[in-house]
This record gives structure tokens, C-alpha cells and sequence, in this order.
């Protein structure tokens, strides 16, 4: 049987963004994870944490993940700290911290590399410069969210292809879900 490890990629792939950039709230989290799923599928036909993203006024949102926040799995205990803090406008933002070490078992070294990328990338950044980064032209948000106008709807994975590579990947990720679902049984 093949076994996934979306979930132990989510919850160490949150530590390490936690370890190795500044200022982690959710927003900056969720367009974190938003680029490291896209970037991996538009390089392998498969997301890392496999999570649906949705388009929504902020940019993409992990809209299961985000719900999960408000009363954390049991996974997250030892491993996370979501906590509110208050900001310099008198309001509060839910702050990510790691309680313990990154563990890169299960990751690959093209998803270790996309990771590594990203936190080097956005280090300081804050969650407006990620919503930013998000909203670009062109980018699988602002084409549901803006040319769609199709808010608070799911963002396709396919979205991330080029369109040069679309027919091409599109057919090695079907390859690969039949192959997977032969292993499976």
C-alpha cells in the first residue's frame, strides 16, 4: 500500500516557515504554502500538502486549514503555537510559531529546495507584500478572483502550468493518478 504524508508535510513545512522567516502570521503563512503547492505542481503534476486553496479578497486561502486554526488538530500540539498577539494598529494577528526542530523526512529535495526558496524569498516580508506577490497579473488568483470574478471559489492546481507545458503535464498527471491508484489497491 502507498502511504501519503500530506499531513506530516503541513504540519513541518508550517514549523520550518515558522523557523526561517520573520513576522508568520496566517496570511503570510497561507500565501507560504499557497507558493510552495503551486510551484511544486507546476514542476511535478503534484502539490506538496495537498491542500484546495480558494480565491479569497486577500489573496488564496486554505479555506480547511484556515477553519482547522480556530481549534488546532492534535497533530499541532508540541509541534506549533497559533496564538493571537496584538499589532501597532490596535488590532490582533494569529501568530505562527515552532515548538521544536524542522524534520525533512519526508520531504523530497526539489520540495526541501521550493521551501528553502520561498523562506530566503519572503524572509521579511510582510503579509501585505505577500498578498502583493499573490495578486499578481496572470498568477492563478487574480485570473479566478479578478478575470472570472469568480470569488471565494477553488483555485485549480492546472492553473500553475504553462501554457506551453499544459497538454503535456496534464497528460503525465493522469499517467501518474492511474498508476498510483494500480498501487493503491
Amino acid at each position: 500500500m502507498l502511504v501519503h504524508h500530506e499531513r506530516e508535510k503541513l504540519v513541518e513545512a508550517v514549523k520550518f516557515f515558522a523557523l526561517n522567516t520573520r513576522k508568520l502570521g496566517k496570511t503570510k503563512l497561507y500565501k507560504l504554502l499557497y507558493f510552495l503547492d503551486f510551484t511544486h505542481y507546476r514542476d511535478t503534476g503534484r502539490p506538496v500538502t495537498g491542500m484546495e486553496y480558494f480565491a479569497w479578497p486577500m489573496g488564496p486561502v486554505p479555506v480547511e486549514f484556515h477553519n482547522e486554526l480556530d481549534e488546532p488538530n492534535k497533530d499541532w500540539e508540541g509541534n506549533c503555537l497559533f496564538k493571537s498577539i496584538p499589532v501597532h494598529n490596535g488590532g490582533e494577528m494569529l501568530s505562527v510559531q515552532a515548538l521544536n526542530e524542522f524534520n525533512a523526512l519526508h520531504f523530497s529535495k526539489r520540495e526541501l529546495r521550493i521551501m528553502q526558496k520561498l523562506a530566503s524569498e519572503f524572509r521579511d516580508a510582510t503579509a501585505d507584500e505577500m498578498v502583493e506577490h499573490t495578486h499578481l497579473e496572470n498568477l492563478p488568483w487574480h485570473q479566478i478572483y479578478e478575470v472570472e470574478n469568480r470569488k471565494q471559489q477553488h483555485i485549480p492546481y492546472s492553473m500553475s502550468l504553462r501554457k506551453q507545458d499544459f497538454e503535456h503535464m496534464v497528460e503525465s498527471i493522469k499517467d501518474r493518478k492511474e498508476i498510483l491508484a494500480v498501487l493503491e489497491k
